[in-house]
């Protein structure tokens, strides 16, 4: 069921509490990468333009129910002031009176965001009282963090229990978009999955069978599905005790007549370092003491053939040891083959979205997902408590 957005609700006049992920990387005190900023202002001045106040909640960091100085959301406040061009105000931790008092002050167009919510014990705990003082701030709530939206906690759950919500402008385009990929895809349906382990992508496989067309697999993950078919991967990342669980998907996709790609020649190691020495060799020989460290220029052109005929394209988790410069080309590749891909191509998992981002091909993605962790349970068909909670559009007032 739909859920009601934020421009089904009469805002004017009123204080939106609004749930975001201002969960941003720091260094040295300063903002080191403002995505997850930029991507929440359309919600922002939305609300301003339809004469409401604002009122700010989110985390930043683990700071385990502690008021930590060095994870405030101060520079957060300082930055959002600049790019929206009014005054920002801070409020102390929690939600007491004093923060109260703050709220009832505020006009319309004035915006107030609350001190890191995770500095309170009650929110990962989602506390109701704490949910319910949340609520007391504010007229309505709108949920616009997608990337939290995973966590049954007071501030993205709790709180939509006890005011008229809806989704925010960025919970609606990363709901559509993933809905849209897994109810209505154009065909044929890829899905390119990558990363570590089968074990932390192995639902998100399952879920797949009922609506992919067909399967690309790379990343450490591949390593085990290679030992499933008979090969031998040397010293490579690999899960024994998934074997059995990548045979029977593979089981599963051929009595589904989807074809499942796997790599048909790797870039290996020694050892996984940067000056390590490399080679590429056939998937099917990989020497005693080596290591997979990412797929070949023969997988990148067996898997860009099968890309680029595709109408959608679901990609979540890299094709190697990413981190690593020289381990990460065969991730590039594909991100440059989708770029100019007619497909619709919805990018999931820090890893793929680095990748794109840091190679300015953003731009040419139908969907680059904010949610590493949310989007992941999204495609597994796990209900996620952040958006269960929001109001339906059928039950709007």
């Amino acid at each position: 069921m739909r859920k009601r957005s934020v421009r089904d609700l009469d805002v004017a006049g009123k204080r939106v509490l609004v749930r975001e992920d201002f969960n941003v990387p720091m260094q040295d005190g300063q903002i080191a990468d403002e995505t997850r900023i930029t991507a929440a202002l359309p919600t922002i001045r939305y609300l301003l333009n339809q004469g409401a106040a604002v009122i700010l909640i989110s985390h930043l960091g683990r700071p385990r129910g502690r008021i930590d100085p060095g994870m405030s959301l101060r520079p957060v406040a300082e930055r959002l002031a600049e790019l929206l061009g009014c005054p920002v105000s801070l409020a102390p931790p929690g939600a007491g009176e004093d923060v109260e008092a703050m709220a009832r002050q505020l006009r319309p167009g004035d915006v107030l965001l609350l001190e890191n919510v995770r500095f309170q014990p009650e929110e990962e705990a989602n506390d109701e009282d704490f949910a319910r003082s949340l609520a007391r701030l504010g007229d309505l709530y709108v949920n616009d963090a997608f990337g939290s939206a995973h966590r049954a906690h007071a501030s993205t759950e709790g709180i939509a229990h006890f005011l008229p919500s809806a989704t925010g402008l960025l919970m609606e385009r990363e709901l559509t978009a993933l809905s849209g990929a897994l109810q209505d895809p154009r065909r044929p349906l890829a899905a390119l999955i990558g990363g570590a382990k089968i074990s932390s992508k192995i639902g998100v496989l399952e879920n797949l069978l009922s609506v992919a067309d067909e399967f690309l697999i790379g990343g450490g993950m591949a390593n085990t599905f290679l030992l499933a078919r008979g090969m031998e991967v040397g010293a490579s990342l690999i899960e024994l005790e998934a074997v059995h669980v990548a045979r029977e998907f593979l089981e599963q996709a051929r009595r589904q007549s989807a074809p499942v790609y796997l790599p048909v020649d790797v870039i290996v190691a020694e050892r996984v370092a940067v000056d390590a020495e490399t080679k590429v060799v056939p998937a099917s020989a990989v020497a005693e003491g080596w290591r997979i460290v990412d797929i070949g220029p023969e997988t990148v052109r067996r898997f860009g053939d099968v890309l680029r005929r595709a109408g959608t394209v679901i990609w979540n988790g890299p094709m190697g040891v990413f981190e690593i410069p020289a381990f990460s080309e065969g991730t590039r590749a594909l991100a440059r083959i989708l770029a100019e891909s007619p497909a619709d191509v919805i990018v999931g998992g820090g890893d793929s979205v680095a990748a794109v981002e840091q190679a300015g091909l953003a731009d040419d993605m139908a969907h680059i997902s904010t949610g590493g962790g949310a989007s992941l349970e999204f495609l597994e068909g796990r209900e996620l408590p952040g958006v269960a909670a929001l109001d339906d559009m059928e039950g709007a007032a």
